[in-house]
């Protein structure tokens, strides 16, 4: 088998079992062994699956030729899109009613601000972005890979989370969904708060500048500056 097919193998193995895990399975498994159990199943699996693609990556994408060549408009449009996915992702892990609370039940969900005006989505969209912006600049067979399998899995995972949150939570998930939008910016145009716009800004230009630092190829405004 050849570093791409096993990639492939390893790519659909991470998003297929995080789906079967997730949903149809998980109840059953639950029963069995426990949300502790079933917590550390699920987690080894994700992280063995990830494992295999993060080292069959390097081997499927060494000398590959990319299918297109990104140009100085393209950068400009994956950065601005990395910048607002760091900008998402960390605005997500502050009030996200889509968190797990063992043992807690959610009494209200509160008015959509930051980046929950924008997307009621915010985590998975950044995952998105960042695919996006990969499979923008770095077009190789293995690159799209990797990318298509991070964007199935986040946009997915948000229609999963939408059905799972509405059999757990019915009108309060229904009324949430009502004043949100799956898709950014899909209901009315909205700024994120100043603790996602620092806090994203800064893991933006940290994630860019280590890119360049560890070897790969220059990213964000150091393809510019330096």
């Amino acid at each position: 088998m050849s570093a791409l097919a096993a990639l492939v193998v390893a790519s659909v193995a991470f998003v297929g079992l995080h789906f079967l895990l997730s949903h149809p399975l998980r109840a059953g498994l639950v029963a069995r062994m426990g949300e502790r159990g079933f917590g550390i199943l699920y987690s080894a699996i994700a992280i063995a699956t990830f494992a295999a693609m993060i080292y069959f990556y390097p081997r499927a994408n060494a000398g590959a030729a990319p299918l297109w060549v990104a140009g100085e408009a393209a950068w400009i449009a994956a950065t601005a899109l990395m910048w607002f996915g760091s900008i998402l992702f960390m605005g997500s892990l502050r009030r996200n009613p889509a968190f797990p609370r063992p043992g807690v039940t959610l009494a209200k969900i509160d008015a959509p601000r930051g980046v929950f005006a924008i997307t009621r989505h915010p985590m998975n969209w950044g995952f998105s972005s960042w695919a996006l912006v990969h499979a923008i600049v770095n077009p190789t067979p293995a690159g799209l890979v990797l990318s298509a399998a991070i964007l199935i899995l986040a946009i997915g995972g948000s229609v999963g989370q939408d059905a799972k949150k509405t059999r757990a939570l019915g009108e309060m998930w229904r009324e949430w969904q009502a004043r949100t939008a799956f898709f950014p910016f899909g209901r009315r145009f909205a700024l994120p708060d100043a603790f996602a716009t620092i806090a994203g800004t800064l893991l933006f230009l940290i994630a860019t500048w280590a890119h360049g630092a560890l070897g790969s190829m220059p990213a964000g405004i150091w393809r510019w500056v330096g």
